[in-house]
């Protein structure tokens, strides 16, 4: 290939120029320009940069920079801040201070996520404030009619009530349709795991079979260069983001 190809694919998807590249990077336009060039690896802190500006992970755009088993093994084990035993252990403080603090961006993938608004009451003026000052905000709920929630309605023994669950959630985020940098989807897949993520900072919520998801651990993970926990759920996000459908911001 006479290019990076990937680079400049992701690029062009995304709308990024090189100008605006060598802003993020805080390099010139002609060093980002090499970039695009076969061979031309940039700097690991300029790598990290891209990625996150592209919204994709960095091993993609550049598949042949080297990573020792070891560097990888112990950068992932960094990652991990806090492991709490179930998610009704984490701190409501610290669910408000990553919602007050992220500047990037805010993910949410859940079916309900009914604890989410419950645990900040203003969470549909606390995302538009997030949105306020530049991040983007992506919010990904259960469609309640898929088959995806009628099965875990049924693993959970919840009586068919999961799907009015999902519902009466969207209304908190009713006020949201509309906001520049708000958008909210509704996804059919099945739900390994909750994820809530926060600029470089991630929420995991995994899902054991037959548990309700308070009753799940959660991991509490920061992302770092050369880590593959963070970016191993930032990627599970963007496949379901990317097959889910908008919301119609009424009732479904």
């Amino acid at each position: 290939m006479s290019v990076n190809e990937r680079l400049r694919t992701v690029m062009m998807r995304a709308g990024v120029t090189t100008d605006d590249l060598a802003l993020c990077c805080g390099v010139d336009a002609k060093t980002a320009e090499r970039w695009i060039s076969p061979g031309r690896i940039p700097h690991r802190s300029h790598r990290w940069a891209a990625a996150r500006r592209l919204g994709c992970e960095e091993t993609y755009l550049w598949p042949d920079v080297p990573r020792s088993a070891d560097r990888r093994s112990e950068a992932s084990r960094s990652e991990l801040v806090q492991l709490y035993p179930d998610r009704a252990s984490v701190p409501r403080e610290l669910w408000i201070r990553l919602m007050t603090q992220a500047r990037e961006r805010i993910d949410v993938l859940v079916f309900s996520g009914t604890f989410y608004a419950q645990t900040q009451p203003k969470v549909a003026r606390m995302l538009a404030d997030a949105a306020g000052r530049g991040a983007e905000i992506r919010l990904c709920f259960g469609d309640p009619g898929s088959d995806a929630v009628t099965i875990r309605d049924r693993e959970e023994d919840l009586n068919g009530t999961l799907g009015a669950k999902i519902r009466s959630a969207l209304t908190y985020y009713q006020p949201l349709t509309g906001t520049d940098g708000c958008e909210i989807r509704l996804h059919s897949t099945t739900l390994y795991a909750s994820l809530f993520r926060y600029d470089d900072e991630i929420m995991v919520n995994p899902h054991a079979y037959g548990e309700p998801a308070s009753a799940n651990p959660t991991l509490h993970l920061r992302r770092l260069d050369g880590g593959q926990l963070a970016d191993h759920y930032i990627a599970s996000f963007e496949r379901v983001w990317a097959a889910a459908l908008p919301w119609p911001g009424h009732e479904i």
